[in-house]
């Protein structure tokens, strides 16, 4: 397996395991059994959803975050706390508004205590190869969202790494200026104008990561651990419109989409983490799926590209829409239910219905909130009595994340109401639920 290769390696992960305490004294695992390894000369892309630990890895990898279990090893040594040899680009630029791009990207070179005159020559020439050159005396403020990003890559390879992390570092730039800068980054890299002997991108962009990684490795959620692994064979620079391109576009999203193996369950369990889907953005999707050009079904690259969406925007409705059985999602692709397109066809108030029957037959903690509300007395309970339920199986403020999903779907679907400053979620409006009604939404 590419994972456990040994030659020319420049970092080792071995059952990577990663826990935070909840406030009862329980673990909340976010990381499990992750084996991973970049060789030299590799740009290696990680690829996940919301809530599969990217970013915790990446930490981990560099020092800032101690793994609960498992070994990271960089060109063979143990990685117990920051290193020299590895540099981060941060997604929110981070940087001091009170210092110049001069001052900013000195700031590495500094903290190392090189020479004054050593860090004015290599700090302006790290400007210059990443084409800031003018705008050494500029302040944060003056720049844009580009400009101020090129800061984040020059104060980062000012230091001459040898292994560059790279956390979303385009999420946060419009698609112009994020292309421009992916275009300039992998010139560097091929044309050796930089140290580096190996990248690591964590990336929520499918197309980012098959235009610039060797490999690409998918991370499941809930715990994250290794799903998937793939390898690029594609020749640099990269056409987007090549046939081979998308093949492999299509082949990732095919297996981010993938359920696990086993068969589906009928409703989703208590233990469960819903996903965040606003019930307006569903029904859109659900629209946009019904009409052309789709007529029922859709590649996900192409409705991801038209609708604009990205992984984290997309993949949430996707997981919505397959729990509540709105739609089928599989290879790569969304294909309508009949009660997806009963739903489509539906006026205001039956889609209310449909929804609910399909809330309640799919979603256990919706079903649950509703069979506690009618067995009380006075059809009232404070959330308190669910999140604590839900502390079971998730942190605190996972818990509270999720029951909010739940009643907003409950709300829509008028299955309970919910006064939000006391707390309390009640029977006061929605009408009774009967078993006609529940099947009349199947």
């Amino acid at each position: 397996m590419e994972a456990l290769r040994t030659e020319n390696t420049l970092l080792r992960l071995t059952d990577i395991r990663k826990s935070y305490k909840k406030s009862g004294g329980d673990e909340h695992l976010v990381l499990d059994g992750v084996n991973l390894a970049i060789a030299e000369g590799e740009i290696l892309a990680l690829l996940g959803r919301s809530g599969s630990g990217k970013s915790t890895l990446l930490r981990i990898i560099s020092g800032l975050t101690q793994q609960a279990a498992g070994e990271v090893l960089y060109c063979g040594k143990p990685v117990n706390g920051p290193v020299e040899g590895m540099a981060m680009v941060f997604q929110t630029f981070a940087l001091f508004p009170w210092l110049t791009v001069l001052e900013n990207v000195e700031l590495g070179l500094e903290a190392r205590r090189v020479p004054q005159e050593e860090r004015r020559r290599r700090a302006l020439a790290a400007i210059d190869l990443i084409g800031l050159d003018g705008f050494e005396s500029a302040y944060p403020k003056e720049l844009s969202g580009g400009m101020r990003q090129r800061v984040g890559f020059a104060r980062a390879l000012v230091v001459e790494p040898t292994l560059l992390l790279m956390d979303e570092a385009f999420s946060a730039l419009d698609v112009l200026t994020a292309e421009t800068l992916r275009t300039d980054l992998i010139e560097l890299w091929l044309e050796r104008r930089i140290p580096t002997r190996g990248i690591l991108l964590v990336s929520h962009n499918i197309e980012e990561a098959v235009l610039l990684a060797d490999r690409i490795v998918i991370l499941g959620s809930n715990p994250g651990r290794v799903i998937a692994e793939m390898t690029v064979p594609l020749p640099q620079p990269r056409d987007r419109e090549a046939s081979a391109f998308r093949q492999i576009v299509d082949e990732v999203y095919a297996l981010m989409t993938r359920r696990p193996r086993g068969v589906k369950v009928e409703a989703v369990p208590l233990s469960h983490r819903l996903p965040d889907a606003h019930v307006n953005r569903l029904a859109g999707l659900l629209e946009a799926l019904a009409a052309e050009p789709y007529n029922g079904k859709a590649d996900l690259p192409e409705l991801a590209y038209q609708m604009g969406f990205s992984v984290d925007q997309l993949f949430p409705l996707l997981e919505a829409l397959d729990i509540l059985a709105f739609a089928h999602i599989e290879g790569g692709d969304a294909e309508l239910t009949a009660s997806g397109k009963s739903y489509v066809d539906a006026d205001i108030l039956r889609r209310k219905e449909i929804f609910a029957g399909h809330l309640i037959r799919h979603v256990s903690l919706a079903a649950h909130i509703r069979k506690v509300l009618d067995e009380r007395p006075g059809n009232r309970a404070r959330e308190d009595r669910f999140l604590r339920e839900l502390e079971d199986f998730f942190s605190e403020d996972e818990a509270e994340r999720v029951l909010q999903v739940a009643i907003e779907w409950g709300r829509y679907a008028e299955l309970f109401a919910y006064e939000e400053g006391a707390g309390v979620l009640s029977l006061e409006n929605p009408v009774g639920f009967t078993k006609e009604e529940e099947k009349a939404g199947n």
